[in-house]
């Protein structure tokens, strides 16, 4: 699968026909892509400040949110902790994606049980890929003040709430921050 088919797929579950927006939609992501970035899913979704659906993109590295051309809303996957599904009235099937970085909330989105387990999977070979080198690059040194040493710990605790790190792997970068 390459953008262009995953865009196109998304498009087509929106409901949207516009080859004009595709072609807009499918520069922003190319624009915006890594070089080893790959594409896993798509589907559409609306976020709750726009009327319109608009695409949600799961990459290798992140899930994004494109709309119109404009550039687009990402959310890194090692930063995901969660991602959950709920059904209201109003707003259809409503995904809840909760990342280190602050929650984002997509309304209305097409298979959205589906896409959020597919989130969840991404986020987990995400996080441990990118498990093996902030560990191993952790300072083997201890800080040098008392507010530094703190701010380490607390980076490091959010690291392993989030399923980041093992509690071995955290308890291992803990004893080389204290000495």
């Amino acid at each position: 699968m390459d953008w262009s088919d995953l865009i196109d797929t998304a498009f087509d579950v929106a409901g949207n026909s516009s080859s004009d927006q595709r072609a807009a939609t499918l520069r922003t992501v190319e624009a915006n892509v890594a070089p080893d970035e790959k594409p896993i899913a798509s589907t559409a979704g609306r976020h709750p400040d726009h009327f319109r659906k608009g695409v949600l993109v799961l990459t290798t590295h992140r899930l994004l949110f494109l709309k119109d051309g404009k550039p687009p809303v990402p959310v890194p996957l090692p930063a995901v902790t969660d991602a959950t599904v709920t059904r209201t009235r109003i707003n259809g099937e409503v995904l809840l994606v909760v990342a280190l970085t602050g929650s984002h909330r997509f309304e209305d989105v097409v298979k959205a049980e589906v896409f959020a387990e597919q989130i969840r999977a991404a986020a987990r070979l995400a996080r441990e890929g990118s498990r093996k080198e902030p560990v191993a690059a952790a300072p083997a040194a201890p800080a040098s003040t008392g507010a530094e040493l703190l701010d380490q710990l607390e980076r490091l605790a959010a690291l392993h709430t989030a399923g980041a790190l093992t509690a071995e792997e955290f308890t291992r970068a803990k004893q080389r921050l204290i000495g």
